[in-house]
């Protein structure tokens, strides 16, 4: 977690703290949960760390598989374990932030689409294990204007897919998506709705959404044609 970022934020906010942890320590998760609760019951964990280099996998460095495994899954199941040890008599929330690309085929994002894949399945798993009074969800988004968008490959098919839906979502809008889970029964969530049906749909026929990559991908590097 970026450091700077955090105090940032803690600081707008007024009344809370701000500090850089390692997500793949899963000790940094319990030392967080301890420190939030010095500020009172703890009530709402939001596992947003992911990173997700993009490219075939057989051209992916073995370094570069590990840190996506490490960080983006890894680091949400040891945040959820620090979370569920931590709520309080009252309980909580636990938002994981996925991503559309866990519910469907995503060619040049296998990796990346791999654990947001098991981070929906976790949250499934874990939801159905905790008591009533903890929630856990998990956030699908469609692509967003992140650094991590910004640091694809250009003209790469992984890029085409994302922008496939025609419309990159602000960090604002995934943000009020996270926020309006807390509270409720719903465990998975995707935005914009839409594209969660269509990417639900192609499970059903993986040859047939194999083969519509390619109109997918065409959509996808005309949208990033017109947004230049």
């Amino acid at each position: 977690m970026d450091e700077a970022a955090a105090r940032s934020c803690a600081e707008q906010i007024g009344a809370a703290e701000g500090r850089g942890l390692d997500v793949r320590d899963p000790d940094a998760h319990r030392a967080a949960a301890a420190a939030a609760m010095r500020h009172g019951e703890l009530a709402a964990w939001f596992n947003n760390a992911g990173v997700g280099d993009d490219g075939l996998i057989g051209d992916l460095t073995d370094e570069a598989v590990r840190r996506v495994v490490e960080v983006n899954l890894l680091g949400t199941l040891w945040g959820m374990r620090a979370a569920v040890a931590a709520f309080g008599p009252r309980g909580g929330d636990v938002v994981n932030t996925a991503s559309l690309a866990g519910l469907g085929p995503v060619p040049g994002y296998s990796v990346y689409a791999a654990t947001k894949a098991a981070i929906v399945s976790a949250s499934m798993s874990v939801a159905a294990e905790t008591p009533r009074r903890v929630r856990v969800h998990a956030l699908c988004p469609d692509g967003v204007r992140t650094a991590m968008l910004d640091a694809q490959t250009p003209g790469g098919l992984g890029a085409a897919l994302v922008h496939s839906g025609g419309r990159i979502l602000t960090v604002e809008e995934v943000a009020a998506a996270a926020v309006g889970l807390l509270g409720t029964g719903r465990v998975v969530r995707t935005v914009p709705a839409w594209r969660g049906g269509l990417v639900r749909a192609t499970t059903l026929a993986p040859s047939v959404a194999a083969r519509a990559t390619g109109l997918f991908a065409a959509q996808g590097r005309r949208a990033i044609a017109k947004g230049r």
